[in-house]
């Protein structure tokens, strides 16, 4: 598919604010703080990073072009306004966040190549990056082999642990498990039908989800479809939806598919007020290019929506809009993205070093009581404590939040029995 195309209304004022900040100021959402005198870079920096008296450098490597630019751009500007807000506030250990930007081009490989760059020639001091799961798995082996520190913000199927990375996006358990427990209760759903793009992160969360609804369930999938990243031709497949008609349509379609994908739905006549349909991979941000009126009445499950009512949020949004524009929409993975660079911040100064191992080190339990979606704890296993929620998709484009967990979750990457 042509994806510069398939962006939405206002993709083409947010790929030209993406490569820079425009030298437009962010209102930092957390208090000014009294910043002493920077310790020494040789106090801080005892490998070899990217740190002087007055900067450190760190990476930032998302998709800015190709299919998965759709889902990839919040991420490149919530990291932006974070880094800015922090730079706000006095910087990290007394040192201004300087970024370098790189482009995944929604390729594998050109982003282990990337995050080699980063590491090798750059020595940043940490890179918030990757979207997709095959992205990460192939960025993984650099930052391990390297020494590296990756913030990756995606909700993800789990069965990984680093301590070159922090998860800031939920992990199987709390997102595909708890969702399909509350269609189960809330629809009466005995059948399920998934539709996937074809790679990992959608393979084995459907492996996940199939186990948890025959097993802990009792109840049935009745098909199960995958295609390729930039797939546009689904009528075959709702076809078969339609004869098989199952109580659930469960998708993890990724990227700018999901724009075919959901105008096919409709006009091949199903109607998502009637046909309840379950997304893990749909956010605000691929709504901004399905449009609302196209997947209106379908159900999605993250941690977090635009429309979420708090304080945070509402400073968040503000300073979204202040910095992107107005009619810029903010999806999970996007929230997620912002959190990186002060989770970064927080561990680096709780750690008085830049050094990885030390940051790393210094991670679990560090909590951030001033996160968009609430509050979040960094657990050991690197994963975020968080709460789940399901939202119904408006015509609006945006979601209305139908279910909140009663508490945090507590992050299980390799959960027993579904592996």
């Amino acid at each position: 598919m042509a994806a510069d195309n398939e962006h939405g209304p206002h993709s083409a004022l947010r790929r030209k604010l993406l490569m820079g900040l425009a030298g437009i100021p962010a209102m930092a959402m957390l208090p000014r703080s009294a910043f002493a005198a920077a310790p020494p870079t040789s106090a801080v920096n005892t490998t070899g990073l990217a740190v002087t008296d007055t900067e450190v450098t760190v990476g930032i490597l998302h998709s800015a072009t190709g299919t998965m630019a759709i889902s990839e751009t919040g991420s490149i500007q919530a990291e932006k306004l974070a880094i800015a807000q922090i730079n706000e506030m006095g910087g990290v250990l007394g040192r201004k966040i300087k970024i370098i930007q790189e482009d995944g081009a929604s390729d594998w490989p050109t982003f282990a190549e990337k995050a080699k760059k980063l590491l090798v020639n750059d020595h940043c001091a940490a890179v918030m990056g990757c979207w997709t799961s095959a992205s990460r798995k192939a960025a993984l082996p650099v930052f391990e082999q390297y020494n590296g520190l990756l913030y990756y913000p995606t909700f993800y199927e789990g069965l990984e642990q680093s301590k070159n990375v922090i998860y800031t996006g939920q992990e199987a358990t709390q997102q595909i498990l708890e969702s399909l427990n509350w269609v189960t209760k809330e629809k009466g759903a005995k059948t399920f039908f998934f539709i996937g793009s074809d790679y990992i992160w959608p393979r084995t969360s459907n492996k996940i989800a199939r186990k948890h609804i025959e097993n802990v369930l009792k109840t049935k999938v009745v098909g199960e479809e995958y295609f390729p990243l930039g797939h546009t031709q689904f009528n075959s497949v709702i076809n078969k939806i339609k004869l098989t008609k199952p109580d659930v349509i469960f998708t993890d379609v990724v990227g700018g598919s999901n724009v075919a994908f959901y105008k096919q739905l409709k006009a091949a006549g199903i109607d998502l007020s009637k046909q309840t349909l379950l997304t893990i991979s749909v956010t605000e941000d691929e709504i901004d290019g399905i449009g609302g009126d196209n997947i209106a009445g379908a159900y999605s499950c993250m941690k977090y929506f635009q429309s979420l009512k708090n304080a945070n949020n509402e400073k968040f949004v503000a300073a979204f809009h202040k910095m992107w524009g107005e009619k810029t929409v903010i999806g999970d993975v996007t929230q997620a993205a912002y959190l990186g660079p002060f989770l970064w911040k927080m561990a680096c100064e709780k750690a008085g070093s830049f050094d990885v191992d030390k940051v790393s080190a210094a991670s679990p339990d560090i909590e951030f009581k001033e996160a968009p979606e609430g509050y979040v704890k960094i657990h050991p296993n690197h994963h975020l404590w968080s709460k789940t929620r399901v939202a119904k998709a408006l015509p609006s484009g945006q979601f209305e939040i139908v279910y909140e967990s009663p508490a945090l979750i507590e992050p299980n990457p390799f959960p027993k029995g579904y592996q």
